[in-house]
């Protein structure tokens, strides 16, 4: 089983910004998401990238304001959080998996077999 091991969350004021890193412990080409959830609430795909071709989808939400990135080694995922607002505040998971039927959906949680166990983004008001 891939492990994911998420780190870069934090608190801050809206407005302020945040990167989160997402390491795997396997390089193949694979699809990469950030999901978020808070408390009785659904998990919400964030942003998705496939490794292999920079291919990336993102929510209506965090469009303009977010950026999901990976580094050459194709088991690194970023997500740089810009113009942070108090509704992005939800813990974060990182997700990734090979099934290639997550290129039609890419921010359907249930796609994903492998996940980390999350890192806490609480924005301010």
């Amino acid at each position: 089983q891939m492990q994911l091991v998420e780190s870069g969350g934090g608190s801050v004021q809206a407005g302020g910004s945040l990167r989160l890193s997402c390491i795997a412990s396997e390089s193949n080409k694979k699809w990469m998401a950030w999901f978020r959830q808070n408390p009785g609430k659904e998990r919400e795909g964030v942003a998705a990238i496939y490794t292999a071709g920079d291919v990336t989808s993102y929510a209506d939400s965090v469009k303009g304001r977010f950026t999901i990135s990976r580094d050459g080694s194709e088991n690194t995922m970023y997500l740089q959080m810009n113009s942070l607002k108090p509704e992005d505040t939800a813990m974060y998971y990182c997700a990734a998996g090979y099934d290639y039927t997550i290129a039609r959906s890419p921010l359907s949680a249930r796609k994903y077999k492998n996940w980390g166990q999350g890192t806490q983004v609480t924005v301010s008001s």
